[in-house]
């Protein structure tokens, strides 16, 4: 799972990035500090993994990751160039899903690149980029197409159609995920690698105290998306402050805020429900590990993911729910209670399965 972290400069992108990844990014005051993208991969904290690699007395745990990329503010213009644009939105081709930094908070001694502090205009400016990038890529597209067209082949007189559609759609500003299409069309659609295709989630980085403008900004952001979109409000600052801590000591001051979760968590949730991801569970002697596959994914498909003899040899996978195994202590204990399944390759694999493998190659 691959993020890009996306917004206009000197809205908190690099300080969010520090804050999840520890990276120590470059954090300036300026336009463009970031031009290389910042790239961190995070581990994703579960503590259940001990306790799975308590039982099967496992010499180590794997943790699920995520990687986060850093990509550099864009500006107005972006599209056609502006502020080395077209070298930022190759950089977010080729992430899975855009995390949308807004700033939602006064400050002084911060420079907005539009001298005025406006989170839901910040929002459109960048998104109005991607469009115009979009159309751009699909254009050059449609030259192609027409061109071969000529020979009058359905499918590609169905792909113009398709192409035609969406250049409409996109020219009336709407980004591309709100395009409506059937599951004939997805694959193409998909393959297009349109910046607005993407899975989006916005974070308004407001103040770390309530002084009524970040509410304001807040809810200006919340009204224009009416639940479309998610938006998780977070005071990029205080993230940074948390991330310093020591783990113990950060689990306090979460507790003394009356904050369940750090943002971290928070918008790894939030990614997971975006790419319709879930994680299942395997064990061992030599590890206890947690593998991130999309909702709907087969026991199959799960055992490919860990190793193409897995699929290859498939007998069945044996599946216990993860909170049923550690409350029982050990899978013979489970299995005495009857909790364990035997499932065969079509198996829908659920949310926090642990599935032992059988196979045979």
């Amino acid at each position: 799972m691959k993020l890009g972290v996306i917004g206009l400069p000197n809205v908190g992108k690099s300080t969010l990035f520090n804050a999840l990844t520890n990276a120590n990014a470059n954090v300036a005051n300026y336009p463009f500090c970031t031009i290389e993208p910042n790239i961190g991969v995070v581990p994703i904290r579960d503590d259940r993994l001990r306790g799975l690699a308590d039982i099967f007395q496992s010499e180590k745990t794997v943790q699920a990751t995520v990687e986060f990329v850093d990509i550099a503010g864009l500006v107005q213009g972006a599209s056609h160039g502006e502020g080395l644009g077209n070298r930022f939105l190759s950089h977010i081709r080729e992430v899975d899903a855009l995390l949308h930094v807004v700033r939602c908070f006064e400050n002084g001694d911060i420079a907005h690149v539009n001298k005025k502090i406006d989170a839901l205009a910040d929002y459109r400016t960048v998104e109005t980029e991607l469009i115009l990038a979009d159309i751009e890529h699909l254009e050059r597209r449609h030259e192609r197409v027409v061109r071969a067209a000529k020979s009058n082949t359905p499918e590609i007189l169905d792909e113009l159609a398709v192409i035609e559609r969406l250049l409409d759609h996109l020219n009336d500003g709407r980004p591309a995920r709100d395009f409506s299409f059937d599951s004939s069309e997805f694959e193409f659609l998909r393959h297009l690698s349109l910046l607005t295709m993407k899975p989006e989630m916005i974070v308004a980085n407001v103040a770390e105290s309530d002084d009524g403008f970040s509410q304001l900004c807040l809810n200006e952001l919340i009204d224009a998306f009416d639940s479309e979109k998610a938006i998780i409000p977070l005071s990029l600052r205080l993230e940074s402050e948390i991330a310093e801590l020591p783990a113990e000591e950060q689990v306090l001051f979460l507790e003394e805020l009356g904050l369940e979760c750090d943002g971290l968590t928070r918008v790894i949730r939030c990614a997971y429900e975006l790419l319709g991801l879930i994680s299942f569970f395997t064990a061992n002697k030599k590890e206890a590990h947690a593998w991130t596959i999309r909702r709907g994914s087969s026991a199959f498909d799960a055992a490919g993911i860990i190793h193409t003899d897995f699929q290859r040899g498939f007998i069945r996978a044996e599946v216990i729910p993860l909170e049923e195994l550690l409350d029982r202590g050990s899978l013979v204990a489970a299995r005495e209670k009857g909790l364990v399944r035997s499932e065969g390759k079509s198996y829908v694999v659920r949310e926090d399965d642990f599935i032992l493998f059988r196979f045979n190659v």
